[in-house]
């Protein structure tokens, strides 16, 4: 088994040339595939390459610039808290948390648990709490390139703290350890992840317009990969919604409703792509019409 190697950002500068805080920067913009932060310390693959240094601007969609505004401003009410509220919701109910809505809504509000009389998992608690801080990192940096580094954080954020993270074999923030799968399906082993993620960033980042379809591709691969030992899905999901941010297109939620429609849209992807596409339309269209009553233009 192939293990990688890591560098640091002392050792990254010197090697091509440039000033250690130019070196900090690539890795907080997300230009350094495969970086990853411990502490303050930037870990970077021993074969990563120097970014270019092209500058892109490009306006944020109007959604976008909503959702930020609102989140600095602590706004109740609006598009940033239902969208916090529904997709922490449904995602952690997809993979089986038995919180309520309005129970992750009291969260989200409160900051506290208020919940009498019944038995909650304190995994589903942590997953909540962590799950809104996911949608705070991919709204304020939605507009990075998506990067190893990036999912590995949003990973670590989403099983911080957990059961699983006391567990000896489960890496948080890694790659897994042992081999798994999803739906009765074989997935990538945990050898051959780091490869095979970095060869799907690659040729998803040279799509220089990227369309939905492109989105939706993407996310079906990841979940292919499966590169986490628990918490694709979640992270996966994300990804979603922050590329579909990114690029300029109306994000969606994949409700409770269309849990089986999207199991079966991943499952057939590679043979009917309709399912998922379809699935995923459905989607866009019910957060459309969110947008629509609070009146953000899309």
């Amino acid at each position: 088994m192939s293990v990688m190697k890591y560098i640091s950002v002392a050792e990254f500068a010197q090697r091509h040339n440039v000033s250690e805080r130019t070196a900090r920067n690539y890795c907080a913009l997300g230009k350094i595939d495969g970086a990853y932060l411990v502490g303050k310390t930037w870990n970077i693959p021993e074969d990563a390459e120097l970014p270019s240094r092209r500058n892109r601007q490009r306006r944020s969609s109007a959604l976008l610039e909503t959702l930020r505004e609102q989140k600095s401003m602590g706004i109740k009410g609006g598009i940033y808290h239902r969208t916090q509220i529904d997709l922490t919701y449904n995602s952690n109910h997809i993979e089986g948390s038995r919180l309520t809505h309005d129970q992750t809504r009291y969260i989200f509000e409160t900051n506290t648990i208020g919940i009498e009389g019944e038995s909650i998992r304190v995994d589903d608690i942590i997953e909540t709490t962590n799950h809104f801080r996911c949608i705070d990192l991919i709204i304020d940096r939605a507009e990075e390139k998506l990067s190893e580094g990036m999912i590995k954080e949003l990973h670590s954020i989403l099983k911080s703290g957990t059961s699983d993270s006391r567990k000896d074999w489960f890496a948080v923030g890694e790659y897994k350890r042992l081999p798994n799968e999803v739906g009765g399906f074989e997935t990538t082993a945990p050898e051959n992840v780091h490869k095979e993620i970095k060869s799907l960033l690659k040729e998803y980042n040279s799509i220089k317009r990227k369309s939905l379809e492109d989105i939706i591709d993407l996310h079906q691969r990841f979940e292919s990969i499966h590169p986490f030992q628990d918490g694709n899905g979640r992270v996966g999901r994300l990804i979603m919604f922050k590329e579909c941010l990114a690029s300029g297109h109306v994000p969606f939620i994949v409700t409770e409703d269309l849990k089986m429609f999207y199991y079966r849209g991943l499952r057939e992807w590679n043979h009917i792509r309709e399912f998922l596409r379809d699935t995923c339309l459905t989607a866009q269209d019910n957060y459309k019409a969110l947008l629509d009553y609070f009146r953000i233009k899309y």
